[in-house]
């Protein structure tokens, strides 16, 4: 049970390295619900919110967040990303997950959000973690 955890962990501390808006993925050999119910306690972990969710058709989409900028309420200017995550079965007792990354310019004035797609072209590591689940936790942070 643990080897199905390290790698089940494995995907989530998945360094997933995304480059531009190619989507990362991987195979593990763990059941897609353990995968899914893995995944949202770490996205929650992490301090992701879950804006949208459909176990049956696996995808989670994140709030997005800002990386870069400032929010005032009512007016916010800045850069933001989310994280959309894809699961797929891939037989029994496998399941590949997909993290895909979006970044946007993002202008706010009286409420009213204009959103501006931005072309990555700078590779990502995006850190989705379980430490409960892995042993050699934590990964060193370059």
């Amino acid at each position: 049970m643990n080897r199905i955890l390290g790698a089940l962990a494995l995907v989530l501390s998945l360094v997933t390295v995304t480059c531009a808006a190619e989507p990362a993925s991987e195979t593990f050999a763990v059941p897609l619900d353990r995968a899914w119910s893995v995944t949202t306690a770490v996205l929650k972990q992490l301090g992701w919110d879950v804006d949208k969710a459909d176990r049956s058709i696996g995808w989670i989409t994140t709030d997005s967040r800002t990386f870069e900028g400032e929010d005032y309420g009512v007016y916010a200017k800045g850069t933001r990303h989310r994280l959309v995550i894809h699961f797929k079965a891939a037989g029994a007792d496998r399941t590949t997950l997909s993290v895909e990354r979006t970044v946007f310019k993002r202008e706010r004035i009286l409420w009213m959000d204009k959103d501006e797609p931005i072309s990555t072209t700078v590779c990502l590591t995006v850190w989705l973690c379980g430490y409960r689940l892995r042993s050699s936790w934590p990964p060193a942070i370059a």
